[in-house]
């Protein structure tokens, strides 16, 4: 029996090819209702295993005959949901169990000493998009997909596949789901496999619900897949880009396993208009340029067509990738990088009741919509991710809260979302209700390992980073030494025992704020600033953040803005990577007054003992100037108008604007109708 252990093995020393498509080889045999069991089975591919298991076998021979190195098994939909559309959802075990020992005994025949081969147990979609608000697609949770997907896997791993194939994926909490579903099975069991998750794009480039490659790329390496690709949905003509983005960007190895081009329709049957020197054509280029590991084929793709991929790639040794290791984070949507160029990747800070009086009322009066145009207006203003806080001491239910307005922000702005929260169950609600990769703010020393050990577990599963505050049993630290004192603590705890990589770690050194006039105080923003400095030196690799805004807590709006925006760049300066900032509310540092200026630097860098005093002085004496926002639609067509307020999504004045435009194209009629019947009058001095 082949060496469960070996896939990867192999991967590393040549590409490895797949076979084709198990459900249209199906198809072609014109199987009736006895070959499933019956009736009321007809049509259930996955029960052949059970039924014909000739049928199967016969499939997977004829892929192995013409050379590929894994076969997939017949379990596409072998999970309780979708088996309980034929009454089997209690069979589930039982037959993914079968379905993989039967592959698992084919498989061996074809092994040799020099050339092992695989079986690929194959996962697909549940049926149901659970990411979206759709009454019947979405109407399931993770967790229910996690157990769905670990009992599914149980199975295939007990009947003995090399590798579990999540495949032809259209929603990335599906994907989420499935492979927390998948390290559950491998705890159950004791054997752990190799994972190969595989998304589907359109011909536009994205997944069903408009997630791009680069997101795809980002959620599924951070849940620490082994192999990741594409397959199904289009042809490789329309994978070239995202495939080459892959290899330009992932570390991992790379599957690409198409259809036989898009399918039409002829006489009621799926025409695939692929050919199979297409195909061959397409994965030489795949395989050779870009780097691609794994190849194979999908709906559609033939016996003959892989013949002719063996023919082309077969034995060829995997090309050498080293592309940069690029930390980021990801929104349903698209992906960011953590660190901004120029820095600071901007925090919007108002998605947050314990910050905002706004959103407390509209989360108090459960007007999520509202807070929705807040974070819009966060992401207008410049924020890259947006800072979610939904605590409410006059409320009990905050993560009801949490789950309801991260599905909606989810679905509503491009910008990953930070998860604020004190409470581990409530960070875990939004991360089960998240298709992107979040931010984790925060965890802490403050009741020894209680916190980390509640939350990094989370961020494990799902894939998150982890804004760490300076804050020991001790409290929280208020020099640069004690501040890299605990960073290196957590660092260490969360490296060694929990397997983060230090880019998944966000130092946040805390600041206080300057306006007591305490003299224990005087020295906290330089303190904070050498303690950024001095965290990005000696524990290389992880970020600094910063909530920027309390350095300036209890002075005048005016003078804060000031403070904030002389902070942040002193801030950056030290190596700071991440702000928790209002973006409205900053301005560069040169385009500071320069009397400002003097007074910012002097009070944060404790240059004079009467530094706060000369600055509130001064802010007292200056009062601020309010200048009205323009209304970008002021010269603007009704007709413009109301184009701009729904690009921008903004509901604001829009009933009056088509008001005004309905009355603008009456009036237009009525002039054209007017003019249309002045023409037609008789000319008097036209002769008869």
């Amino acid at each position: 029996m082949t060496d469960r252990s070996s896939y990867m093995d192999a991967l590393r020393d040549r590409v490895l090819i797949y076979d084709g498509a198990m459900g249209t080889s199906i198809q072609a045999l014109g199987l009736g209702p006895e070959d499933f069991g019956g009736p009321a089975l007809e049509g259930c591919n996955d029960h052949l295993v059970l039924s014909r298991p000739d049928v199967v076998e016969g499939i997977h021979r004829s892929f192995l005959d013409v050379g590929v190195d894994v076969i997939e098994t017949d379990t596409f939909r072998a999970n309780r949901l979708t088996l309980g559309e034929y009454g089997l959802q209690d069979r589930v075990v039982d037959l993914n169990r079968a379905a993989a020992a039967l592959a698992r005994r084919v498989a061996d025949e074809y092994t040799t000493p020099d050339r092992p081969r695989f079986v690929a147990g194959s996962m697909g979609p549940s049926g149901y998009l659970p990411s979206t608000s759709d009454p019947t697609l979405g109407n399931t949770t993770y967790a229910e997909l996690a157990d769905v997907f670990a009992e599914q896997a149980r199975g295939l791993i007990e009947g003995g596949v090399d590798v579990l194939l999540i495949e032809t994926s259209q929603d990335m909490l599906e994907v989420k789901a499935a492979v927390a579903g998948i390290r559950r099975a491998f705890d159950e069991t004791g054997i752990t496999l190799p994972i190969q998750a595989q998304v589907t794009l359109d011909t536009s480039g994205r997944m069903l619900l408009g997630t791009d490659i680069e997101a795809a790329m980002v959620v599924l390496e951070s849940l620490r897949v082994d192999v990741l690709g594409l397959n199904c949905s289009t042809g490789p003509e329309h994978m070239r880009q995202p495939v080459r983005w892959l290899c330009e960007n992932s570390r991992l190895p790379i599957s690409v396993i198409p259809n036989a081009g898009i399918p039409h329709n002829e006489a009621g049957r799926a025409v695939y208009p692929l050919t199979a020197q297409a195909l061959a054509d397409a994965h030489d280029e795949f395989v050779h340029q870009f780097g691609v590991g794994v190849v194979g084929g999908c709906c559609g793709t033939t016996p003959e067509h892989m013949r002719l991929v063996v023919e082309r790639v077969g034995g060829a040794a995997p090309l050498h990738r080293d592309p940069p290791k690029v930390p980021r984070t990801a929104s349903a949507m698209t992906a960011y990088d953590l660190a901004q160029i120029p820095a600071p990747t901007l925090l919007g800070e108002r998605v947050n009741t314990q910050g905002s009086r706004a959103v407390k009322r509209l989360l108090l009066a459960d007007d999520y919509e509202g807070v929705v145009e807040v974070g819009r207006g966060q992401v207008e203003g410049g924020a890259h991710l947006l800072d979610v806080c939904v605590a409410l001491t006059e409320r009990q239910d905050e993560a009801d809260q949490m789950r309801t307005l991260v599905k909606l922000l989810a679905q509503s702005v491009e910008t990953p979302l930070v998860i604020d929260s004190t409470e581990a169950d409530v960070v875990r609600a939004a991360l089960e209700q998240y298709p992107g990769r979040a931010v984790i703010n925060s965890i802490n020393l403050e009741n020894g390992r209680q916190r980390v050990d509640a939350v990094v577990p989370l961020a494990v599963e799902h894939g998150a980073a982890v804004v760490a505050l300076t804050i020991d049993e001790q409290g929280m630290a208020r020099t640069a030494e004690r501040k890299l004192a605990i960073a290196r603590r957590i660092h260490d705890i969360v490296t060694a025992e929990y397997g983060l990589e230090p880019g998944d770690l966000i130092f946040d050194a805390l600041t206080f704020t300057l306006a007591t006039g305490e003299e224990e105080y005087r020295r906290s923003a330089l303190e904070t600033i050498d303690g950024i400095r001095r965290i990005k030196a000696e524990l290389p690799g992880v970020f600094a953040s910063l909530g920027v805004s309390n350095v300036s807590f209890g002075l005048q709006p005016h003078a804060r803005a000031v403070l904030n925006s002389v902070f942040l760049h002193h801030c950056v300066e030290a190596g700071l990577d991440m702000a928790i900032v209002n973006p409205a509310h900053i301005t560069p540092y040169a385009e500071i007054d320069q009397q400002q200026r003097d007074l910012a630097d002097d009070l944060i860098l404790a240059r004079h003992e009467d530094a706060l005093e000369r600055f509130i002085d001064y802010f007292q004496e200056h009062e601020a100037q309010e200048e009205e926002a323009a209304d970008p639609t002021a010269d603007m067509t009704p007709d413009e108008a109301i184009h701009w307020k729904i690009l921008h999504r903004k509901k604001e004045g829009v009933e009056d604007l088509v008001d005004r435009a309905v009355q603008s194209r009456v009036a237009e009629l009525q002039s054209n109708s007017n003019s249309n019947s002045n023409s037609k009058q008789p000319d008097p001095t036209n002769e008869a």
